[in-house]
């Protein structure tokens, strides 16, 4: 189930104590559905306006910049790692680079983000730690200026 089930389930239960203690010829049960519409209206109103911008599912159509991330924890997700930048600007995409024959995550990965955002993230999160790693972030290099630097 949801976490979000959970936490107004949570707040229903203390809801209802509190309303049972303020009205004790109150039934048990009304206490409580009363406490879960209560927390519910509650959980709705603060999931409504803790969205963002920088959090929308609409991709940014400004000037974007793709950055280099590297010495990422090996179990990280692409949701863990959105949120991280998406701190300092929308993000478009993050791609974390897999091994072809195992599968497993090989620690670096690529964000496309805001031109603006992917400066300051590139700042903020240089040589910062995250989950106990030290992250590298750079400007990402395009493939053909690397076969263009090899082949000089």
């Amino acid at each position: 189930m949801q976490k979000s089930f959970f936490i107004v389930l949570a707040v229903a239960i203390i809801g209802a104590l509190a309303i049972f203690q303020i009205a004790p010829d109150l039934n048990a049960a009304i206490a409580f559905f009363t406490g879960a519409i209560i927390a519910s209206v509650i959980f709705s109103i603060q999931s409504k306006s803790g969205t963002s911008a920088a959090t929308s599912n609409e991709p940014y159509t400004g000037p974007t910049m793709t950055l280099y991330v590297g010495n990422l924890p090996y179990r990280v997700h692409e949701g863990e790692v959105k949120a991280l930048f998406g701190e300092y600007g929308p993000v478009n995409s993050v791609r974390l680079v897999r091994d072809r024959k195992t599968g497993r995550r090989k620690g670096f990965g690529f964000i496309e983000m805001s031109e603006a955002g992917a400066k300051k993230a590139m700042s903020k999160l240089n040589e910062y730690d995250f989950q106990e790693r030290t992250l590298k972030v750079r400007e990402a290099k395009s493939q053909d200026s690397d076969k263009a630097e090899s082949q000089a």
